[in-house]
């Protein structure tokens, strides 16, 4: 254990003299003695390997395990070929950290180069970072790109998902920028309220396709009047629907974030995810992170580096664009042989089951007597349905017969998702389940 222990008692009394100070106590002074530990910890004693795994199972038997998942609200359950786990499992990436020498690092950096390419032909977009944490800080840090001295308002839909308005807002106060949330009306972006607030202090305008409420907005027309104001057009989106709709370009956006956890990612109790961006080649130097770019060595073979780095360890801190420390590599690499391993026909099956079901189930249930839509507009696998009876009562019900049914609003109504994981018999199930209870 001393070979992890720098300093010597001589260095860290030259240190505590320096500081002014006697004891490193006095380095904790201002918090609360209240909360600070005065005693040894009362640890139990060490166990063995086989008494270690045994501890670990009764730990996991806690856990509730559903056979069928209906909730989404931005992590989803999709299935994941044996394959993606397997090679994101191996030892030389899970282990492997910060490309920094590049000689050293050709195996992460292509990975990681992929990734890129793939999201740039899935988004349609020019040029892709090297990831961030999640849907809701790509989304922040998109709207950090589009900031401009005489331009420090991000303008965001209230149908964006919650946890990325409450993490724009928590950026924008640390920065002195402003949020303003467009309302909503029937579920999507109010247009005639937009109107008004395309002001010439608006910097960029927010919008999730779909959105939280799972429905389809008119990315198109937004963008195009926001442009027309000289607001820059953000496009949050959930990746899968790529396969089926069009691209960041066609509709307009400068540029395209969202997690892409849908892709070989577990729900694993939330996390980790992958924030991606994909933008336009005028805003590249913008793009937080790292970009990882594809050169030649001396002796002409193919090889990557570390092209852009726009993070503060990398430049003089005042140029910094993004404070964000790390990426997700091991995440993107696991999306990025997801994506190889399913190939376009395979990607756009699963966006055309997920598609199907949803409108299957959406229809069984509204078949039930008090059971409808809560917004009539078109969907993707997620939709809002109004309940004769209290939401959480059939969240329980399904909980008892192992499903995880759609996730409970604060209006009483519940936000249902469908992935290519459920099977029709399970769907019919489900519906039968929910008329039990709501005609009881």
């Amino acid at each position: 254990m001393g070979h992890y222990l720098p300093h010597t008692d001589a260095q860290r009394e030259a240190m505590l003299d320096a500081l002014g100070l006697t004891d490193t106590q006095e380095l904790f002074a201002d918090i609360p003695g209240s909360v600070l530990l005065d005693h040894p910890v009362n640890l139990a004693p060490g166990l063995s390997q086989m008494e270690a795994l045994a501890a670990m199972k009764a730990l996991a038997a806690g856990n509730k395990s559903y056979r069928l998942t209906l909730r989404g609200a931005g992590c989803y359950d999709h299935f994941i070929p044996s394959v993606v786990t397997r090679v994101a499992a191996k030892e030389e990436f899970v282990t492997a950290y910060t490309p920094y020498q590049a000689e050293m690092s050709q195996g992460i950096l292509q990975s990681i180069f992929e990734f890129q390419s793939l999201m740039c032909e899935l988004t349609q977009m020019d040029v892709s970072n090297a990831s961030v944490y999640d849907g809701a800080s790509a989304a922040t840090e998109a709207a950090v790109m589009c900031r401009e001295r005489k331009r420090r308002v991000a303008l965001v839909s209230a149908t964006v998902h919650p946890d990325t308005i409450a993490t724009l807002r928590t950026y924008c106060y640390g920065t002195g920028d402003e949020v303003r949330v467009i309302p909503a009306q029937d579920g999507l972006t109010d247009r005639a309220a937009l109107e008004g607030m395309l002001t010439e202090d608006a910097a960029c305008l927010i919008v999730q396709q779909p959105n939280f409420y799972g429905l389809l907005e008119d990315v198109c027309g937004l963008f195009a009047r926001a442009k027309e104001a000289g607001v820059k057009g953000v496009l949050s989106v959930n990746p899968m629907t790529l396969a089926l709709l069009p691209g960041g370009k066609e509709v307009g956006a400068d540029i395209v974030c969202g997690d892409a956890q849908p892709f070989g990612l577990p729900m694993a109790f939330g996390g980790p995810s992958l924030g991606f961006m994909t933008t336009t080649n005028a805003l590249m130097r913008k793009l937080p992170g790292r970009i990882v770019g594809q050169t030649t060595d001396p002796a002409g073979r193919r090889a990557f580096v570390l092209t852009l780095q726009a993070r503060e360890q990398h430049i003089r801190r005042e140029k910094s664009s993004s404070n964000i420390c790390t990426n997700q590599a091991l995440c993107a690499l696991t999306a990025g042989v997801y994506l190889t391993c399913l190939g376009e026909r395979g990607i756009r099956a699963v966006a055309e089951n997920c598609l199907s079901k949803a409108h299957y189930l959406a229809k069984a249930l509204c078949e039930i007597k008090g059971v409808a839509l809560r917004y009539p507009g078109e969907f993707f696998h997620e939709f809002v349905t109004v309940l004769p009876v209290d939401a959480r009562k059939i969240q329980d019900v399904l909980e008892e017969k192992g499903v995880l049914s759609g996730l409970p609003l604060e209006d009483g109504t519940m936000l249902w998702c469908v992935t290519e994981k459920a099977l029709r018999s399970d769907l019919d199930q489900v519906a039968a389940w929910v008329k039990e209870v709501c005609e009881a």
